[in-house]
């Protein structure tokens, strides 16, 4: 388990939406200092958090991130792009190397360079921002994304464990931010899912089910694919 009064944390993404809800559940809990990553540092509005410029798909732009924040101990994977990539067969390729890119080697790049770091400071945590989308391909690519991140997450769970890092996976369907202001379905706040994560890092969670949805469809993976994919029934 990981105590959050006093910890160093670094939220990828931290300056809008899920990502500013982190900051500021991390605050709430005691933390002493939450780096708060974006593209544009100007962007972070939380009066406590340290801006830092972090490109997750640039590894110098991480490796210089990891070099400024020395003192991490808490890492919280959250950056992340859906870019509409819903078909594998019409979508531009671009499109979807471009999610794979964000959302499976942009988390990978910052456990990298920033393991080292948590490593020398005493050990720590490692929360990786899934989706339930991880567990049901119904978003083209970004489903796809996701569930290659689960997979790595798994791996760096068993990886990190010898090395004094516990590993937390958070599984949520929609979040009422901007990248589901589209959607016309139950959403979660975004300030409720924080809690929920923070709570699992807390407690040394292997996974956060953080909504209904998420629940239900981690129960499904046992059952008949028909029970996931409705469709496939269909004559």
């Amino acid at each position: 388990m990981t105590s959050i009064k006093n910890s160093v944390a670094l939220v990828t993404g931290g300056s809008r939406g899920l990502g500013k809800a982190l900051v500021e559940e991390l605050y709430e809990r005691g933390a002493a200092k939450v780096y708060a990553t974006a593209r544009d540092p100007r962007a972070v509005t939380h009066p406590d958090a340290v801006p830092l410029a972090l490109e997750v798909t640039d590894p110098e732009s991480v490796r210089a991130a990891a070099a400024q924040a020395e003192d991490v101990t808490v890492l919280v994977n959250n950056a992340g792009v859906l870019v509409g990539a819903t078909s594998f067969l019409d979508s531009p390729l671009d499109d979807i190397r471009r999610e794979f890119e964000t959302n499976f080697y942009g988390p990978l790049l910052t456990a990298r360079a920033f393991v080292p770091v948590i490593e020398r400071n005493g050990g720590g945590h490692l929360l990786n921002v899934h989706s339930v989308l991880s567990w049901i391909g119904i978003a083209g690519s970004y489903s796809a994304t996701k569930a290659a991140l689960w997979s790595q997450t798994n791996s760096l769970r068993l990886e990190l464990r010898p090395r004094g890092i516990e590993v937390t996976g958070l599984h949520v369907g929609y979040i009422d931010t901007d990248m589901a202001a589209q959607v016309d379905a139950a959403k979660s706040a975004p300030r409720d899912v924080a809690a929920l994560a923070v709570d699992g890092i807390e407690t040394g969670a292997y996974e956060v089910l953080a909504d209904e949805v998420s629940r239900r469809v981690k129960a499904g993976l046992s059952g008949d694919l028909t029970a996931l994919y409705p469709q496939l029934t269909e004559a």
